[in-house]
C-alpha cells in the first residue's frame, strides 16, 4: 500500500503574523504555491522575478483568497546585483524588517551537454547560482549591519550531490548552492542567521515539468516508476516543509538540506534496486539455485 498524500495545513494559523518574506520566482509553480501558504500563515510576501505581469497576476490570485497576510509583486532580475540590494532596501524601509530569504529563482532544460552552447550554460547559472548569491549577499549584508538576523531558506535539488547528466548546468549550479548554503551555515551562524535547504523530487508544475518533460516525455519515460513511492508530490507537502523549516519550530536545524522525493535518489542509488522487477515466481524459481 503506497503512502497517500495529507494536503493539509501542517503550521498552526497565525504562525507567520508580521514577519516578512521575499520569495525569488514566487509567481509560479513552487514558489507560487510557497507564497500562497505563507500568506496563509499571516506573513506579508514580496515575490519577485522578471515579468511583472505574471507577479501581479499570482498576487492577486492569492490576495483574493483572503488571508491574514498579503502577497506584493515587485519585479526584479536576480542576476543584477544592483537591483536585488535595491529591492532589499526597499523592503526594509517599508515594512521596517525582512525576516525569511526564499531563494526559488531557477532555470533548467534537459539537454545532451555538447549540443549546449556557452551561452546556454550561462543563462541557467546566471539566474540558479549568481542570483542565489546576489540575494544571499545583498539581504546577509543587510541583517548583519542592521543586527536582524533571519533565515534563508534555499531550493535545491539531489542532483546537486549526486550530479547528474543532461542537466549540467543546472547541477553545478545547484551543487553551488548547496555548498553556499552550508557554508553560511556556519559562518553567519553567529549573526542569527540560519541556512537550510530542501531538495525536491518530481513536482510537476506547468512550465518546469514542461520544459523537462516536452510532448508527454514524462509519460514515456514512465518518470512516476522511477519513485518507490509511486506518485509525484503535491505542491502542500512542500510548502508545508517549507514553513516549518523557515519557523521557530526548526530553530535549531541549521545547514541542512532536506531531501523531498518519495526516495526517488535512493532508488537509483542502490546497487541492487534494479531487482524490484522481478516477480514472485521468478524469485520462487531464483531459490532452486540455493546451496
Amino acid at each position: 500500500m503506497f503512502s497517500k498524500p495529507n494536503t493539509g495545513s501542517l503550521m498552526p494559523a497565525g504562525v507567520f503574523r508580521e514577519k516578512v518574506f521575499w520569495v525569488t520566482g514566487g509567481g509560479t509553480g513552487l514558489g507560487k504555491s510557497m507564497t500562497r501558504y505563507f500568506a496563509q500563515l499571516g506573513a506579508t510576501v514580496v515575490i519577485s522575478s522578471r515579468r511583472q505581469e505574471v507577479l501581479d497576476a499570482t498576487a492577486l490570485e492569492i490576495n483574493e483568497l483572503g488571508y491574514e497576510g498579503k502577497v506584493v509583486p515587485i519585479a526584479c532580475d536576480v542576476r543584477e546585483y544592483e537591483h536585488v540590494e535595491a529591492l532589499t532596501d526597499q523592503i526594509v524601509n517599508t515594512y521596517g524588517a525582512l525576516h525569511v530569504l526564499v531563494n526559488n529563482a531557477a532555470g533548467n532544460f534537459i539537454s545532451p551537454t555538447e549540443r549546449l552552447t556557452s551561452k546556454a550554460f550561462d543563462v541557467v547559472i546566471d539566474i540558479v547560482l549568481r542570483g542565489t548569491k546576489n540575494t544571499t549577499l545583498a539581504v546577509g549584508k543587510k541583517w548583519i549591519d542592521t543586527k536582524q538576523g533571519g533565515v534563508m531558506l534555499n531550493i535545491t535539488t539531489t542532483y546537486a550531490f549526486t550530479g547528474s547528466g543532461y542537466v549540467v548546468p543546472s547541477a553545478i549550479s545547484k551543487a553551488g548552492v548547496l555548498a553556499l548554503t552550508r557554508s553560511l551555515a556556519v559562518e553567519w551562524a553567529k549573526y542569527g542567521i540560519r541556512q537550510v535547504a530542501i531538495a525536491p523530487g518530481p513536482f510537476p508544475t506547468k512550465g518546469a515539468w514542461e520544459r523537462l518533460f516536452p510532448g508527454g516525455l514524462d509519460q514515456k519515460l514512465n518518470v512516476i516508476n522511477e519513485i518507490p513511492l509511486r506518485r509525484a508530490g503535491e505542491h502542500q507537502e512542500l510548502a508545508n516543509l517549507a514553513a516549518y523549516l523557515v519557523s521557530d519550530y526548526a530553530s535549531y536545524i541549521n545547514g541542512e538540506v532536506v531531501v523531498i522525493d518519495g526516495g526517488e535518489w535512493l532508488q537509483g542509488a542502490g546497487e541492487m534496486n534494479f531487482l524490484d522487477v522481478i516477480t514472485p515466481e521468478m524469485w520462487d524459481e531464483l531459490t532452486k539455485y540455493r546451496k
